[in-house]
């Protein structure tokens, strides 16, 4: 039988957490965090998704608030008894002055498994956000599953970011090849926005070989990267973030 769960939170300027809503799979727990952030992590309860799961996380940082949210583990995307795909969604919606931090762990395709996911988030003009996430296609010495992400982010209601990334069986032609992957099994994407880069804009650059930072048409940086394995994408990412996101 596939699974059907929405996980909520909702963190204030005060610190407090006044929705905090595990569901499922989707356990939610609040976590020692350094600084003034609130902290939320993420902690798989069971195996999932699974072919034909519905999944979801809400969040809503309220205006002034600031949040961080991670996982305790890495996200295995499954074959399940369902031919259907499994779903995950995760919608964002961050207030005037709120911060919010989206770290999760990786994102792994398992073998057999076709997974979507979408997210979407919607800032405020004055609203900052790190949003990082990471594809690991395969487990060791395996193919990859169907893995579709898509990531839309509108500002002060005007679009910022509409990126959909496609991998393994089904998926178009050539994304394994020298202009995608090149050959690796690790993929990521960093985006941070942050309205200070109106006045200061980040410039274009490589990270190494295999990574680069990209501005975008607003006050935000898009950096993506591909690398052999989780650990050398991750490093490639918080080379970056701590570049780009002091705050």
């Amino acid at each position: 039988m596939s699974l059907r769960a929405t996980a909520r939170i909702a963190a204030d300027a005060d610190g407090g957490l006044p929705l905090l809503v595990s569901d499922g799979p989707l356990a939610l727990r609040r976590t020692r965090a350094s600084g003034r952030y609130t902290r939320v992590t993420v902690v798989g309860a069971m195996s999932a998704p699974l072919g034909g799961d519905r999944l979801a996380v809400e969040a809503e940082v309220r205006d002034g608030a600031r949040l961080l949210v991670d996982s305790a583990a890495a996200t295995l995307a499954l074959p399940g008894r369902s031919a259907e795909p499994a779903a995950y969604d995760v919608r964002i919606a961050v207030g005037e002055g709120g911060v919010l931090r989206w770290l999760p762990e990786q994102v792994v395709s398992v073998h057999g498994s076709r997974l979507r996911m979408r997210t979407v988030v919607e800032l405020a003009a004055t609203a900052r956000l790190v949003l990082r996430e990471e594809q690991i296609l395969g487990r060791h010495g395996e193919p990859p599953g169907t893995l579709v992400t898509r990531l839309t982010v509108r500002r002060a209601g005007r679009p910022l970011l509409d990126q959909e990334l496609a991998f393994g069986p089904g998926a178009p032609g050539g994304w394994d090849g020298g202009a995608v992957l090149g050959g690796h099994r690790a993929t990521g994407q960093l985006l941070v926005v942050d309205p200070a880069f109106a006045e200061k804009p980040v410039r274009p650059r490589l990270l190494g070989e295999h990574a680069a930072v990209t501005p975008l048409a607003g006050p935000a940086a898009l950096v993506t990267a591909v690398a052999p394995d989780a650990l050398a994408v991750r490093r490639l990412l918080d080379t970056a973030l701590s570049e780009l996101a002091p705050f």
